[in-house]
């Protein structure tokens, strides 16, 4: 397994930006399919984005298409996620997960290393 680690979650009005890091250690990380998921109060955890191993391919869910951009370095083993035009809706428990495999997906069932999460909190 991979281990990770977010950060860069916070407060901010609607309309700002926030650009979260998760760092990863103990697997080869440019082998690794990469995905930012999200979990709201009271709501299921829900697809973001997801990144390709050599960071070519990338997916967004159509609620953030547009607003958030994922990206990697592998030197660094750092996965990212900006946000921009955060919306209230947007308020939830952020979490990035790798796969054993480097292609990209929307599927949590097929990421096997999972982050502790970092909040987010959008005020209106």
């Amino acid at each position: 397994q991979v281990q990770l680690v977010e950060s860069g979650g916070g407060l901010v009005q609607a309309g700002g930006s926030l650009r979260l890091s998760c760092a990863a250690s103990g697997r080869t990380f440019n082998s690794l399919g990469m995905g930012w998921f999200r979990q709201a109060p009271g709501k299921e955890r829900e697809f973001v984005a997801t990144i390709s191993g050599s960071g070519g391919y990338s997916y967004y869910a159509d609620s953030v298409k547009g607003r958030f951009t994922i990206s990697r370095d592998n030197a660094k083993n750092m996965l990212y996620l900006r946000m921009n035009s955060l919306k209230p809706e947007d308020t939830a428990v952020y979490y990035c997960a790798a796969r054993p495999a480097s292609g990209t997906h929307y599927s949590s069932a097929v990421y096997d290393s999972w982050g502790q999460g970092t909040q987010v909190t959008v005020s209106s």
